[in-house]
């Protein structure tokens, strides 16, 4: 049976959920700011008209953002994971398979789907729907493999007589698009091997299917050589159902601001340590390793530097935040130095186990709390339900150090005291 894929990618995401709620900046100029209200990581096609580049930091553009009347967000994870989860409701719906490839982007099997439907009349049932149901708009680019569909929605965002959605199947058109389109721009391929390949003579797509996939192998590698052959419509990705297990979950964020006090440093490093935590069990899966890391600045002259990261291991696995939160704090007292300005510190929890996939310490008295998993799981409920919060002490009550979002839009769609009100 002939292969057909679909990527499905939100057109300007964040900033999209931002309009969202407010018609009123529906042509406006928005842009959505990193941690700490830093860089820009997310701007509207209005802001990109104004030829304002992506991750530039906040300060250098303020005369433009005065000028023009940029209206500037802080980053909403929460309504961007909320609208993202709606957009991927609908489109597993619609197709036999799907590959959530991204908070945004989703690849979609449509294998079969032409005995019912043309393609691109599908395309444009998706296109429809995610509209109508989420107000989200999003370009779809379809062709026989991974790869060729990805460029596809690329020209498809590219080139706006395409109305957001372009079909890739026919190979002549395949071919025409190929030699339009940069080598840098083929999905995979980075700066380096670009370099490379333009310093043989390969600078389109085109070039890429064109060359010798046995000889690209030996002189780059096995993923370039698949790539070779996916631009020449021979599908060599099939879709990852399965999200892989992750190796290492860490939390960390720049302050708010420099921090000196150790106590609000101790409750910054216990906070996302109950983080880790609570994405250790949502993957469910026990850690042995934890590792603590603080920071100063790079980016202040003249000031005192200092960076330390110190690692133990467990003598159980656990996903218990209580065990977490005592290492993650002894942890601490050995690395924290006094007469420092912190900017940054974090966790990382490492060396994964399946829960009773494991020997535990038969000397040990404390294998494991009594109640954990039926406690941990309460806290989860809780957290999750967004009637309440349950957090540990050691986290501290209102913290001084945590991150400055000072232009945070409503959680619209996550609080109910925060829902958008109609008068």
């Amino acid at each position: 049976m002939k292969t057909a894929f679909a990527l499905v990618d939100c057109n300007n995401f964040y900033a999209s959920c931002e309009k969202l709620f407010r018609p009123d900046l529906k042509h406006t100029p928005v842009v959505v700011l990193s941690n700490n209200d830093g860089c820009i990581v997310a701007r509207s096609k209005e802001v990109k008209a104004l030829g304002i580049k992506m991750g530039v930091p906040m300060f250098q553009v303020q005369d433009e953002i005065r000028q023009h009347g940029i209206v500037c967000f802080s980053s909403n994870y929460a309504l961007y994971a909320d609208m993202s989860n709606r957009v991927m409701t609908i489109l597993e719906e619609e197709a036999p398979r799907l590959e959530v490839y991204s908070i945004d982007e989703a690849f979609m099997d449509l294998s079969g789907v032409d005995h019912v439907v043309g393609l691109l009349e599908f395309g444009k049932q998706v296109k429809a729907k995610v509209d109508q149901w989420t107000g989200i708009t999003v370009g779809v680019g379809i062709a026989p493999t991974k790869t060729l569909a990805k460029l596809a929605n690329h020209a498809a965002k590219k080139y706006p007589a395409t109305g957001s959605l372009v079909d890739l199947m026919d190979p002549e058109r395949q071919k025409r698009l190929l030699a339009l389109v940069e080598v840098s721009d083929v999905w995979g391929v980075g700066r380096r091997t670009t370099a490379k390949l333009k310093a043989r003579g390969v600078h389109t797509a085109l070039d890429l299917a064109n060359a010798d996939p046995k000889t690209i192998r030996s002189e780059f590698s096995v993923v370039l050589e698949r790539t070779i052959r996916e631009l020449n419509g021979v599908s060599c990705l099939d879709l990852e159902l399965v999200r892989p297990t992750k190796q290492q979950i860490i939390c960390s964020r720049s302050f708010g601001h420099k921090v000196t006090d150790k106590r609000e440093l101790r409750e910054a490093v216990a906070k996302y340590t109950t983080r880790a935590a609570e994405k250790l069990r949502g993957e469910k899966r026990l850690c042995r390793v934890v590792s603590v890391f603080v920071r100063t600045s790079p980016f202040i002259p003249n000031e005192p530097q200092y960076s330390k990261t110190l690692s133990a291991e467990l003598p159980n696995p656990t996903d218990d935040t209580r065990d977490l939160l005592e290492v993650a704090n002894e942890l601490f007292k050995r690395i924290y130095r006094a007469g420092f300005r912190y900017a940054k510190g974090g966790v990382m929890l490492a060396d994964f186990y399946e829960q009773g996939a494991f020997q535990q310490d038969l000397f040990r008295a404390d294998n494991p709390k009594i109640n954990s998993k039926a406690l941990m799981s309460v806290v989860d409920k809780i957290n999750h339900s967004g009637l309440g919060n349950v957090f540990f002490a050691s986290q501290g009550v209102s913290p001084q150090w945590a991150m400055k979002r000072e232009h945070l839009s409503p959680g619209y769609t996550t609080r109910w005291d925060e829902l958008p009100k109609v008068w």
